[in-house]
């Protein structure tokens, strides 16, 4: 796939200039949106990426048109995951409504330069070194695990509570001359000639740590799917545009996703062992071994990640009735 530097140039002016501009006009009127505001904008973030989909598919191929929704569609599910968090942290630090969405804002624009960062520097090790692929799949395995051990232990609750003040924010609390309030949109105040950090500040810091940290996943698994660090960072700017959103819409509603992890933990599986097939291919390991290659092609990629979702979905909307029903017949009003 050729991206010349310009269509680079191109998507990162527009992303930014769409990001600044929402920032200045959040800056300027925080507040809490709508749920039909929400509604909205996840509609237009979805169609958008659907339409570049479609636009990357008549003008690369049907390739790498299908490896660009895998990757959306994987970020875009992971990034689910990012909310619960997201909403520990909103919760831990007492974020006021109206600043919410200012703040979430921000921590995404963060996030997308950190991700940037990781999708240059995965570009380049993945170039200069092939076997750098067993490591990623090895960690995508494990990561696969670990999910699955803390869905069964119950206790992944307990971990992203220790997330949200991570080493960074601590460092911060105890080094750094802070108000201990916020102070509207603004990161820092002077008082009696001395300059704060606000708590704004403090949970930006704490967004974006967070998110770097769920990265460490994605970014791997992107590499799974695609070699193409153009699709792989533009899958990356659609998920993330509409997170903000997702979070109003969906922030009480996602205790009810509760076979989410399950899910991940198969996609993040499932990417590992293709990450590990190619890894062999490259090495020509397959080929001794089964006298052909042994390659996971995008259509089925994009088949077990559609599937699983599908699934989960579906599993996770049965299970919450089931409960759901449980709780009313247990409750005193039922039991006469």
């Amino acid at each position: 796939m050729q991206v010349h530097l310009y269509v680079w140039v191109i998507t990162i002016v527009v992303m930014v200039g769409l990001l600044l501009a929402d920032a200045l006009i959040l800056g300027r009127r925080p507040h809490m949106p709508t749920m039909k505001e929400c509604t909205f904008f996840i509609g237009l973030y979805v169609g958008l990426a659907i339409l570049f989909g479609l636009g990357v598919t008549l003008l690369q191929g049907a390739e790498h048109g299908k490896e660009f929704y895998a990757v959306w569609l994987t970020e875009y599910s992971l990034s689910l995951d990012n909310l619960f968090i997201f909403i520990i942290i909103m919760n831990k630090f007492k974020v006021p409504g109206y600043l919410q969405q200012f703040t979430l804002l921000v921590g995404i624009m963060a996030a997308l330069v950190f991700r940037g960062v990781f999708i240059g520097l995965g570009q380049v090790v993945l170039n200069a070194w092939s076997w750098v692929f067993f490591i990623f799949g090895a960690f995508l395995l494990y990561s696969a695990i670990g999910l699955l051990r803390d869905f069964f232990r119950k206790d992944s609750q307990s971990e992203d509570e220790d997330a949200a003040e991570n080493a960074v924010t601590r460092w911060m609390s105890r080094h750094l001359p802070t108000t201990g309030d916020y102070r509207g949109t603004s990161f820092m105040v002077r008082e009696d000639g001395r300059v704060l950090v606000t708590s704004l500040f403090t949970v930006v810091i704490a967004l974006s740590t967070a998110d770097l940290i769920f990265a460490l996943d994605s970014i791997p698994a992107s590499y799974g799917l695609t070699s193409e660090a153009y699709l792989i960072f533009t899958a990356n700017v659609f998920a993330l545009m509409g997170l903000r959103q997702l979070y109003f819409l969906l922030g009480n509603l996602l205790h009810r996703l509760v076979y989410l992890p399950l899910g991940l933990s198969v996609i993040l599986g499932f990417i590992s062992v293709k990450l590990i097939l190619h890894a062999l291919n490259h090495y020509g390991l397959t080929m001794k071994w089964f006298g052909h290659h042994a390659e996971i092609s995008t259509e089925i990629s994009l088949a077990v990640i559609v599937g699983t979702l599908a699934v989960t979905a579906v599993a996770s909307v049965l299970r919450s009735r089931q409960l759901g029903r449980s709780q009313h017949s247990d409750s005193p009003s039922t039991q006469g």
